[in-house]
C-alpha cells in the first residue's frame, strides 16, 4: 500500500509540483491549502507523513504542529520555511517538527528527506534488526521492534522525535552525549545551529520518563550534555 502524504501549502503551484513529483514516486499525496483544512483532513484520515509550510493563512504551520503534538499525534512532520534564520528553524523544531527544509529547495533532497522520515516511522533502516531488540535500564524498557517504551510496566506515549531521542540515549546508556551528537543522530543536523531544541526535547522526555518516579534516569552534566543511566 502506498504511503499517504498530506501537503499543507498555500502556494498552489508549489503544492501541485510536490504532489506530481511525489505521486510519480508512488506516494498517495493529498493537498490542503491552509492549516484549518489540513487539520480537518488529518482528523479524518491516517497519513504517514505531513509536509507543512510555516507561513499559512489563518492557522500557521507552527500552530498546526504544536496542536498535533499536544494531542500526542506522532505523525512525522517535515516543515517548509522561506525563513532561513536560525531562530525560525529552531521554532519549527521546538514546535515538534521532525525535519525542515528552507525554500527554495532541490526536489531530490525533499524526496530523500521524506524517504528517511517514512522509513523511521515504519521502524526500518534498511538493515536487519539485531537479535536483541530490547533495551532495559532498571524498570525502563524500550522494545525497538514494537517501538514502545514502558516504565514500571506502563506504556509511555512518545512522538516520533521523542522516541528517536530516547532510543539514541538508551543505546548509549551511561555515556554523556553532547548536544551536537544528539542533533546529528536524532535530527540529522550535522552543524551547530546554536539551537536549544535538544534541551526542549530532553525536558519532554524527563516529564514522560521520570515524572512520578523516585529514581530519576535522565541526567544533565552542566556544560557538557545529557545521559541516561541508573542512579
Amino acid at each position: 500500500m502506498a504511503n499517504k502524504i498530506l501537503v499543507i501549502e498555500d502556494q498552489s503551484k508549489l503544492a501541485s509540483l510536490i504532489q506530481r513529483g511525489l505521486s510519480a514516486d508512488g506516494y498517495d499525496v493529498r493537498i490542503a491549502s491552509d492549516g484549518e483544512l489540513g487539520l480537518d483532513m488529518i482528523y479524518h484520515n491516517a497519513f504517514d507523513l505531513i509536509v507543512l509550510d510555516v507561513m499559512l493563512p489563518g492557522i500557521s504551520g507552527i500552530e498546526v504542529c504544536q496542536l498535533l503534538r499536544k494531542e500526542n499525534n506522532p505523525v512525522p512532520i517535515l516543515m517548509l520555511t522561506a525563513l532561513s534564520a536560525t531562530n525560525n528553524v529552531v521554532t519549527g523544531l521546538d514546535s515538534g517538527a521532525d525535519d525542515y527544509m528552507v525554500k527554495p529547495f532541490k526536489f531530490e533532497e525533499l524526496k530523500a528527506r521524506i524517504r528517511t522520515l517514512v522509513r523511521r516511522a515504519n521502524g526500518t533502516n534498511g538493515q536487519q534488526n539485531p537479535a536483541s531488540s530490547t533495551i532495559r535500564i532498571m524498570d525502563l524498557v524500550l522494545d525497538m521492534d514494537a517501538r514502545i517504551a514502558t516504565r514500571g510496566g506502563k506504556e509511555i506515549a512518545l512522538t516520533a522525535t521523542e522516541y528517536r531521542l530516547l532510543e539514541f540515549m538508551m543505546k548509549n546508556k551511561n555515556k554523556v552525549l553532547t548536544r551536537i551528537e544528539i542533533l546529528e543522530h536524532v535530527w540529522d543536523i550535522n552543524f551547530n545551529m546554536g539551537t536549544n531544541v535538544v534541551d526542549v526535547y530532553v525536558n519532554y522526555l524527563r516529564k514522560k520518563v521520570d515524572k512520578g518516579f523516585d529514581v530519576k534516569l535522565i541526567h544533565t552534566m552542566i556544560g557538557v550534555g545529557y545521559s541516561i543511566k541508573e542512579a
